[in-house]
């Protein structure tokens, strides 16, 4: 809770208000307004079809909302979209590296794409390899690295310009419980230098582990608090159990 305390007192590297994005006559995104501070561990959850995709989308600078407001990392959403890609990382589970490159290499590719100096590239390579004990790995193609290192590399070379912000789009999907609480170390040590931290995930263990939790269902977020304090509101004993009231009404089947 301590934890807590310190990071609400931070300025937010997200603010949006009433934010929504339309398709056609189909709204996405309902009037949305949240913010989210610096360091801060932020869980942003929901079914299939309740719109986290397109806010996420939104949030990275991908599409442009259809009205409301917000920034990112200080940026507006709607003018400085090439602004808000350069200060931000982003992890998914389905692309996050490219397989046919060795290790070294896709720091390297990433580095410059971030627009690091060649001697920034080369340090930052330097002690990547050492943090993740990868030195005798870096040589290899990422393809033959077991899915827990891919993630590891794939988290770090997120971070690897030092963005304000990192996007993490479950980016734990498919791993072991191991690895999964592995991986959330990773997350704590970022967020202890000031990264912070939004991430969608399915698996409600690790709602536990954020700081504070939106939910979204049909494109509107209906709860938003300390996963603490949505278990007392909903007498419920676990998130899951949060989780399932909210969603079982949900009337959109896919996002």
């Amino acid at each position: 809770m301590t934890d807590l305390i310190n990071h609400m007192n931070n300025p937010p590297v997200i603010s949006c208000k009433d934010l929504s994005k339309k398709f056609g006559s189909f709204t996405a995104v309902d009037n949305i307004s949240f913010e989210v501070k610096a360091g801060e561990i932020f869980g942003f959850l929901g079914a299939n079809g309740a719109g986290k995709t397109t806010a996420m989308r939104m949030f990275c600078g991908l599409s442009i909302p259809t009205s409301g407001a917000a920034t990112v990392a200080g940026f507006d959403v709607f003018k400085d979209t090439e602004k808000i890609k350069k200060n931000i990382g982003y992890m998914s589970q389905k692309f996050s590296l490219y397989e046919d490159l060795t290790v070294a290499e896709n720091i390297t590719f990433f580095g410059g794409i971030y627009g690091l100096s060649n001697k920034q590239i080369k340090e930052k390579t330097e002690e990547l390899l050492g943090r993740l004990h990868l030195e005798n790995q870096a040589k290899k193609l990422v393809r033959s690295l077991p899915l827990g290192w891919k993630q590891k590399l794939s988290f770090s070379v997120a971070i690897l310009h030092q963005p304000k912000i990192v996007f993490l789009d479950e980016p734990t999907g498919g791993v072991d419980p191991v690895t999964r609480r592995q991986f959330w170390d990773l997350i704590y040590e970022a967020s202890d230098t000031g990264v912070t931290i939004f991430v969608t995930t399915h698996y409600m263990d690790e709602a536990e582990y954020c700081n504070r939790i939106s939910m979204m269902v049909d494109g509107a977020i209906k709860a938003l608090d300390t996963p603490a304090n949505l278990k007392k509101q909903f007498s419920a004993d676990s998130m899951d159990a949060v989780f399932y009231e909210l969603a079982r009404g949900a009337k959109r089947k896919a996002d």
